[in-house]
């Protein structure tokens, strides 16, 4: 995954390099053998007479991050941790129009109130990874600051810059342009305005997942344009889901939050796919991947425990390792104090909302119905939302738990 590293910094600093080299995709531009600092980022970081400045900018177009997003972030903190300053990014401007990258379809545009609501969580789920503390380590900008006042002028001087063939090279578009779908005009100004970012805040290097090579590029384009020194662009991989298929998405329910509560987190994380354990382990911890457990299960448990502790802190962390032991794996007397219920009282075929009211841990099966549309009920700790999800016989729910809330649960036997 690692690509092969510029050339080698001294001895007494290749533990703070390799934290900022761990786990890469790529860097731009990159001559490892060069010696020159615009062609090669550890000469740039040897030899600067001054913290770097490294951008990282998240657009706030939901509410939650989740641990793909955190990749970056991590990264951002290695060069917190080598001394350079991280400059992050809220993009609360570039939000209302969305980043087209890799969709099929115009994204829907996000209001200012939108946005605003979505920002505001956003500092408070990366305060676990980022230092806010040490003075110069941390800036914090949104880019309405600079964005919202272009005029007319300035922005026929970014769109000078490109050319209608430019853009349609962007990933998505010329697959949307080629079907026939429309492409909207001011998508072309997405990374035009993230590229201007790079310019307003004149990053050294900027992080992004692998699918933002265009846009940091645009960037560097840009710095150029205006006399600046471009960016070094520096790229992560895209995290694959707990379904170890496709990309973490939230839309799609392969993802783990940055807020999601300890049992949650640590539930999600000890299933995910053996296949990808390395990469999480590379991506998402500092742990030497060489010195993992031979056991699949138990690199599953110590990688659960590990993001969770990052996120929760020690003790909640090992409660939550606990917790899953009694609530879903059912070993020995672990399961003794989760009190159970018998689906011989349920008459099958059964709604989810009559099973859940029929467990006694919702007053009535209304409120069965209420919480399960609230996202208030797991079930062997995934969270299921339809109320009227149909189930034909018990065979396939024995064993399981119930979890209403953060306290409730029931295990269901025959």
């Amino acid at each position: 995954m690692t690509q092969a590293n510029p050339s080698s910094p001294p001895a007494q600093l290749e533990g703070i390099f390799e934290g900022i080299y761990r786990g890469i995709s790529e860097v731009f531009p990159h001559q490892p053998d060069s010696s020159d600092p615009e062609q090669n980022l550890t000469q740039r970081l040897l030899r600067s007479d001054r913290p770097l400045r490294i951008k990282l900018g998240i657009d706030p177009t939901g509410s939650e991050i989740h641990l793909g997003h955190s990749i970056p972030v991590r990264k951002l903190r290695a060069f917190q941790d080598a001394g350079h300053t991280a400059v992050l990014i809220i993009g609360d401007f570039t939000a209302r129009i969305g980043d087209p990258t890799g969709k099929s379809e115009v994204r829907r545009q996000l209001t200012a109130a939108d946005v605003r609501v979505n920002a505001e969580t956003y500092l408070e789920q990366v305060r676990p990874i980022l230092d806010f503390d040490s003075p110069g380590r941390l800036e914090v900008r949104y880019n309405s600051e600079w964005l919202s006042s272009l005029d007319l002028g300035k922005i026929l001087t970014l769109l000078s810059t490109m050319t209608v063939g430019q853009m349609l090279a962007k990933e998505g578009f010329s697959e949307r342009y080629g079907k026939g779908d429309p492409v909207f005009l001011h998508e072309f100004l997405y990374p035009l305005m993230q590229g201007y970012d790079s310019v307003a805040v004149q990053s050294d290097v900027e992080l992004g997942g692998t699918d933002q090579k265009f846009n940091i590029a645009v960037g560097r384009d840009l710095q150029r344009h205006f006399g600046l020194r471009p960016q070094f662009g520096m790229l992560v991989p895209l995290l694959l889901g707990t379904d170890g298929s496709q990309k973490m998405s939230k839309s799609l329910g392969n993802y783990v939050g940055l807020q999601e509560d300890p049992l949650s987190m640590y539930s999600k994380l000890e299933k995910v796919p053996d296949g990808l354990i390395g990469d999480y382990f590379e991506l998402l911890t500092a742990i030497d991947v060489d010195t993992l457990p031979e056991n699949p299960r138990d690199r599953q448990k110590l990688l659960a425990l590990e993001v969770t502790r990052q996120f929760h802190g020690e003790i909640a962390a090992l409660q939550a390792q606990q917790a899953a032991i009694s609530l879903v794996q059912g070993i020995g007397d672990a399961t003794g104090g989760v009190p159970e219920f018998s689906l011989a009282a349920v008459n099958f075929p059964a709604k989810l909302f009559y099973l859940v009211g029929a467990t006694d841990l919702c007053a009535s099966s209304s409120e069965a119905r209420r919480q399960i549309q609230g996202g208030a009920v797991k079930l062997d700790g995934e969270k299921v939302t339809d109320p009227n999800q149909e189930f034909a016989n018990p065979d396939g729910l024995v064993g399981k738990v119930v979890q209403v809330g953060k306290k409730k649960f029931a295990r269901l036997v025959p």
